[in-house]
This record gives C-alpha cells, structure tokens and sequence, in this order.
C-alpha cells in the first residue's frame, strides 16, 4: 500500500512538471523589423540606419530574426523588403546570414539616388506585423527610423487600426522638421497621434532619439 502510494505520488509529480513546464513553452527567439524612411532628405540618414543594423547584427543570436525594408510611396509590399533572415541555430551558418545580410544592406543604401515621393509608413508597419507574427518570436520589435510625417499618395487608404498585439514599436533617430522649429506642437502632435495608433493596435510603443542608448534597446541575456 505503501509502495502505492508513492509511486503515485511519483507519477502526479512528474505530470504536474510536464504541465509546468508546458505552460513555459513561451518562444524564446527575437525577431527585429527596421523601416528605414527614404523620402526627401531622409536619404542622407542612411548611414546612421546601417549603424543601428550593424549594432543589431551584433547582438541577435541564433534563431533570432530580422529583416530591413524601405519606407516607400506604397510600402505594403515584399518588395520592399531589402534583406532578411532567419538566423541559423549553428553559429558558423549564422555568422555568414549576418555577413550576407550586411552586404545586402551596403549595396542598397549605396543604390539610393533620389527618396521616394511619397511616405507610406502605415503600410511599412502592416508589413512589418506581417513578417513579426509569421516567425513566431518571443519577442518582437520594429523600429522606425523617420521623421514620422506621412504623406500618402492619392487614393491610398490607410485610416484603419493596425493590429500590433504584441509587437514593441520603436521610433529612432526622428528628425524635426522646418516647421517644427517654428511650431513645436506639429512635432508632438505627430509623437501623440502615432503612439495613439500603436496603442490601440495593441502594441507598446517608445521613441529613442539618443542612438548612443542603442544598448537598451533590446532586452540583453
């Protein structure tokens, strides 16, 4: 009787690990979106946007994600995707996805010539949620780097909720504009009405300007 109950205390101890342990099942793998704005004058920021991806490559590991996409006219489409990957769980095959990746990155920002006529950043983040949601990470970031003033094409239709759920947005490095310095409040205002979107989409959002605080911008292990 004895021997019973131990044993059977055994067993509803070893299930009671596995359901434990099942409810720790959470994805432990990042996956990092950067929208790069490539309107206007932006394009002479594109230096600053490779050092924040180099920064990136540096510090994602092993089945971590991440992909680099332009912020262009329409920007709710692959093809403005510019590089991305999914890094390999062995090392050697990761270190030569983070060197082709860069190189990828290198030949396109020095291929820009003129910006894009139009600034389609809503569609860039539905793209972005898009490609987040589809590698299943623990942890998911975009982050864009623009002045955050959209300007849609005619006929674009972007004033609906961006579903975000789960996804931190950051907004690096956002340049004020002429009439910024004249009016303050326009920069706020833009600040308020995109953290206002994200928000409601469900997801969190925080600006960073000081891109030397780049190490915090990503929970280290």
């Amino acid at each position: 009787m004895t021997y019973l109950r131990v044993n059977t205390g055994l067993i509803i101890a070893a299930l009671l690990l596995t359901l434990v342990g099942c409810g720790e099942t959470r994805p432990q793998h990042r996956a990092v979106y950067l929208l790069m704005d490539t309107s206007g004058t932006y394009t002479e920021e594109l230096a600053k946007a490779q050092g924040i991806m180099n920064y990136l490559l540096a510090t994602l590991d092993s089945g971590d994600a991440v992909a680099v996409a332009r912020i262009d006219s329409g920007s709710f489409s692959e093809k403005d995707i510019v590089a991305k990957a999914t890094f390999d769980e062995r090392p050697s095959v990761a270190n030569q996805q983070k060197r082709a990746f860069k190189q990828q990155l290198d030949v396109y920002v020095k291929s820009v010539r003129h910006g894009s006529r139009h600034t389609d950043i809503t569609g860039g983040l539905l793209q972005a949620s898009e490609f987040l949601n589809e590698t299943g990470a623990g942890e998911k970031y975009v982050l864009v780097f623009s002045d955050l003033e959209e300007d849609l094409e005619k006929g674009h239709i972007r004033d609906f909720p961006i579903a975000l759920e789960g996804i931190r947005v950051v907004a690096l490095n956002v340049t004020k504009l002429r009439t910024d310095n004249i009016d303050p409040r326009d920069y706020l205002r833009r600040l308020e009405a995109w953290q206002k979107r994200v928000v409601e989409g469900g997801g969190q959002w925080a600006v960073m300007n000081d891109l030397e605080r780049l190490d915090q911008l990503i929970a280290a292990r």
